[in-house]
């Protein structure tokens, strides 16, 4: 076994590791891989920063595959269009090297109560990146299972397909549940001896049709998501300066104060986003690797 950061060739059969921070990605590579616990994160901010990837050899066949472990578009660290950059980036040198990536896994915990935004925002930028036809190359695999009672995860799971995962699934992905072993991490990739490589419609937006990031329906996604995050906040801001206006208490006035000034910095950082996004995209990937530096 070997560990690269992001570097995959022709040889490889790829498997890339998506989802949310927290939905168990280095989990799943390090049970798939036998690392006993190297790299696992267990505290709440991302254990998943850069992109990773792990070579194994297949359990069944033998020949090698690379798993590739993803950071989640609510990084600890990193904004969503540093995030999408580093992706759309890994996915384009991916596709200009004919490399097989032949399976996308996305792991979802099947121990939230429900999908809070963050989380469906990871899942609604993934399947946009992804597009329809490469759905057949998908697996959506649920984690968690020993953190609920098996009725109230099954439900949950249902509800998942019929709510969010409907469109999916009716595109060719399949479900999976992550039973935390080496021989359940294996049974979702399966086997991977006549898969295709994935038709991800990012690469072919960029590579073939010549679009910027931000002219992709990824970008296009996350551009809609983050003026939506910038209007929400700016009615925020203007309902603690109502609140200020109206209340006398020096101490609660300093803490609206506060509050206010955190929301207005919050809202500059979302609109830095903005404007990041309408960079080109090969100028965007000069800035990020250079700011590693």
């Amino acid at each position: 076994m070997s560990i690269n950061r992001q570097q995959v060739s022709k040889q490889d059969r790829v498997v890339a590791v998506m989802g949310p921070t927290g939905a168990g990605k280095s989990t799943f590579i390090e049970y798939a891989t036998r690392q006993n616990g190297q790299t696992i994160g267990h505290g709440l901010q991302s254990c998943t920063a850069e992109i990773r990837t792990v070579r194994v050899n297949h359990p069944i066949d033998g020949r090698p595959v690379a798993l590739v472990d993803t950071p989640g578009f609510d990084d600890t660290y990193k904004s969503d269009t540093e995030i999408l950059t580093m992706i759309a980036n890994w996915l384009v040198k991916t596709y200009k090297g004919n490399v097989n990536l032949a399976t996308i896994v996305y792991l979802h915990r099947i121990s939230d109560n429900r999908m809070t935004g963050s989380v469906l925002k990871n899942l609604e930028m993934f399947a946009t990146l992804c597009g329809q036809k490469a759905m057949p190359n998908v697996i959506i695999a649920t984690t968690m299972w020993g953190e609920v009672k098996k009725e109230n995860g099954e439900r949950r799971e249902q509800e998942l397909k019929r709510d969010f995962w409907r469109g999916m699934v009716a595109d060719g992905c399949r479900t999976e549940r992550f039973k935390d072993s080496h021989d359940s991490a294996w049974q979702i990739i399966g086997n991977m001896a006549k898969k295709d490589r994935a038709p991800v419609l990012l690469s072919h937006e960029i590579v073939d049709s010549h679009l910027r990031l931000n002219e992709t329906q990824a970008g296009i996604a996350l551009n809609k998501e983050l003026e939506k995050l910038i209007k929400d906040r700016k009615d925020a801001a203007r309902r603690l300066r109502e609140q200020v206006q109206n209340q006398n208490n020096e101490l609660v006035v300093q803490e609206l104060n506060k509050r206010h000034a955190e929301i207005e910095e919050k809202i500059n950082q979302t609109a830095d986003q903005l404007r990041e996004l309408k960079i080109p995209f090969t100028r965007r990937v000069r800035l990020l690797f250079k700011g590693r530096g």
